[in-house]
């Protein structure tokens, strides 16, 4: 047997016990894996399904571009539908969304346009207002809308539900789901609760988003909006696919809590999964307590860690947002230690002949260049025989003639490993500037000080 084209092999996504991070809720917990969807997240399923209403309805044309505002696995899907279709795409994202969401949509032939993340929905510079502005301007073109197009719930109505109902054999009692569209929990849920009213649709929310107080009181509070990091879920508006009516009750997570337990689904289930199945496994156990040892959980885990390296699974990003702390070496910790020392510089106009008698007097082999208390580069032994078998007379020139690029700087959290990666051989150190404004020297002789101490 084989598949016409790739968009025939979406859906029947596998339900996947939960063992190891689960151990301690009440209840069999199961995850949806949508990651084995060809575009790898469960927005293929809406994608396809809008783009097929759309043709049917006359709303896009062959030869049409499609033109969507998305954080990356919708734009996936529809990038993925246009190339076996013959659509072009134009998708706009915010700068917050990871590096290989944006890669990965070029990598099917789509324009990308980055916009600012912090703007009102609003905003003309918003990756809402931009979209809508190009729909206007680009002939022959659609805007899915995927917050306010049905036909997104309509998806996991005909396809999400039934699954999860048959996988389960109808035993599922709660069905949890990060929240950002809304098409998934919404058309998911109002499927499951027409065969059981009794299931409980639990959404899961992040700290910057309305959803929460909006269900709970009716308030549309934009005290409630702010920045977040967590990816693929929340919003600062309601979008119609958002069915509070499904929907019992909302959960926020904080984004240290989503990042942190993304990682740990990894490394205690084995499954590679997305930043929004970090937050809502994070949320389910806040709510163990209202679970009972009969229960059957099901928790939709949307996309595939692969998009989220640079982020959620790299330990100096976490590091650097204060998520990680852990036992592992820093630069803070090898700084302290290390023998106290006084940093050797030399000033930019110091001759080249000082800088020889500085290196035999302190027996260093490399010293950091300044220009007016700023490090502007490195001047080493062998800058300085290179510059000599040239020319002799190069003594008495500034040592700024024959400095090299300077010691690469990092922060006090950055990890032993990326450290150990920037020492070689044009590096034979690096440069960290300590929370007094101070200037400390980290070298590979004090890194192996730190690991043996």
């Amino acid at each position: 047997m084989w598949y016409n084209n790739i968009l025939e092999t979406v859906g029947n996504t596998p339900l996947v016990k939960l063992n190891t991070i689960t151990k301690n809720i009440p209840g069999t917990i199961l995850a949806k894996i949508e990651s084995t969807n060809p575009g790898n997240s469960i927005k293929d399923r809406m994608a396809i399904k809008m783009i097929e209403d759309a043709e049917k309805s006359g709303k896009l044309l062959p030869g049409g571009t499609i033109i969507e505002g998305t954080s990356g696995n919708t734009g996936m899907g529809l990038a993925m539908a246009a190339v076996v279709k013959g659509y072009k795409c134009i998708f706009t994202t915010t700068d917050k969304q990871s590096k290989e969401k944006v890669d990965a949509l070029r990598a099917f032939g789509a324009e990308v346009i980055v916009c600012p993340t912090n703007v009102e929905p609003e905003d003309p510079r918003s990756y809402y207002s931009v979209s809508s502005r190009l729909e206007k301007e680009v002939p022959n073109s659609w805007k899915p809308n995927q917050y306010d197009n049905l036909s997104n719930s309509a998806a996991h109505y005909e396809q999400t539900g039934p699954e999860i109902w048959e996988q389960t054999e109808g035993k599922i009692t709660h069905l949890v789901v990060g929240v950002g569209t809304g098409g998934t929990i919404s058309g998911t849920g109002r499927y499951l609760k027409e065969k059981n009213p009794n299931i409980q649709v639990w959404g899961i929310d992040t700290y910057g988003s309305v959803f929460k107080k909006y269900k709970e009181t009716g308030i549309f509070d934009k005290n409630e909006i702010y920045p977040y990091i967590t990816e693929g879920i929340g919003e600062d508006f309601l979008p119609a696919n958002v069915d509070f009516d499904v929907i019992d009750l909302f959960e926020k997570v904080t984004d240290q809590d989503a990042a942190l337990m993304t990682r740990e689904i990894a490394r205690k289930e084995a499954i590679f999964a997305g930043n929004s199945a970090g937050s809502a496994l994070a949320g389910l156990i806040q709510l163990k307590d209202k679970l009972k040892p009969e229960d059957v959980v099901v928790v939709i885990f949307h996309d595939h860690g692969s998009r989220y390296m640079g982020k959620m699974y790299n330990e100096d990003w976490l590091r650097e947002r204060g998520f990680l702390k852990d036992e592992k070496l820093t630069a803070s910790s090898i700084i302290n230690k290390k023998e106290a020392s006084e940093i050797v510089t030399l000033d930019i106009d110091k001759s080249v002949l000082e800088a020889i008698n500085t290196m035999k007097m302190m027996n260093i082999s490399q010293i950091p260049v300044t220009q007016q208390g700023m490090v502007v580069g490195k001047v080493a032994e062998s800058d300085i025989l290179s510059a000599l078998l040239e020319n002799p007379g190069v003594r008495s020139a500034k040592v700024g003639d024959v400095m090299s690029n300077p010691f690469p700087f990092v922060d006090l959290n950055t990890s032993i490993d990326k450290i150990s990666s920037l020492i070689n051989k044009e590096n034979s150190a690096v440069l960290v500037e300590t929370a007094e404004g101070k200037i400390e020297i980290i070298t590979q002789y004090d890194i192996i000080n730190a690991i043996s101490a």
